[in-house]
């Protein structure tokens, strides 16, 4: 069974470079994984939606005027 570690480092003159205290074996197989970072878009969060519209009348706002004195 193989494990899988993440290490974040950076590019300098075209080889990565991580930080000091990452102690990887020689010869080891490493898989670099760059994340597309220029066409980052904002996520989509989709509003709640009615699925038959005919039930929008359900939804309607209607103002019921308390008269009671609440004493504040």
């Amino acid at each position: 069974m193989r494990k899988l570690a993440t290490y974040e480092g950076i590019i300098e003159n075209g080889r990565v470079r991580l930080a000091s205290n990452v102690g990887i074996p020689e010869k080891t197989r490493v898989y670099v994984l760059v994340p597309d970072t220029e066409n980052l878009s904002a996520p989509y969060v989709a509003g709640p939606h009615l699925a038959d519209r005919t039930q929008v009348k359900d939804f309607e706002k209607r103002i019921i005027e308390d008269t009671t004195d609440a004493n504040v």
